[in-house]
């Protein structure tokens, strides 16, 4: 079965941060602060989807505040950052919306994302994830993280869904 198969049915959208709304690489400043920079595309995509209903869950073992600040600044409220047990996460974002697993798309790119993209129906990852996350994806995306990996997931799944703004005829524009 073709993942676009799946795509009608996807209620969750859950991502892993860095390497994947990230390049993965960190600035580190002389005071010792990671800086990450986030693809703005990908922003625009997970506003979008914010808006059209979808629930968007954030689930990372990254703590930089700063990240927390721009996803809740497009409105994403579920954000676990410092996550060290990923799938007890999970299992509870699933339990709190009454979730099943083919209603989930989870975008991962390291090793530390592969038990919980083996808990969903729509695994997927960026061009450049791990060796063995490609494996286990349903979806590869041709984009690399950091560069709209999740703005290309969320919008395959918004436009079979006739969600994505142009196609639900909802002005594109965001000021």
């Amino acid at each position: 079965m073709s993942y676009k198969q799946l795509l009608n049915n996807i209620r969750a959208l859950v991502f892993d941060v860095d390497g994947v709304l990230t390049n993965g690489q960190v600035l580190v400043t002389t005071d010792g602060e990671m800086l990450r920079s986030m693809n703005i595309k990908d922003g625009y995509a997970l506003k979008t989807a914010v808006d059209q209903g979808m629930l968007v869950c954030i689930i990372s073992g990254g703590s930089n505040e700063g990240v927390r600040k721009r996803l809740m600044g497009l409105g994403v409220k579920h954000i676990h950052l410092g996550a060290n047990n990923k799938v007890s996460l999970l299992e509870a974002f699933i339990e709190t919306h009454n979730l099943q697993p083919e209603q989930i798309v989870y975008m991962g790119d390291d090793l530390p994302d592969l038990q919980v993209m083996q808990m969903v129906g729509l695994p997927c990852c960026p061009q450049d994830a791990a060796p063995e996350v490609k494996k286990v994806s349903r979806y590869v995306s041709h984009k690399d993280g950091g560069t709209g990996c999740v703005r290309d997931v969320i919008e395959q799944v918004l436009k079979v869904q006739a969600k994505w703004p142009v196609d639900a005829g909802i002005d594109a524009r965001y000021d």
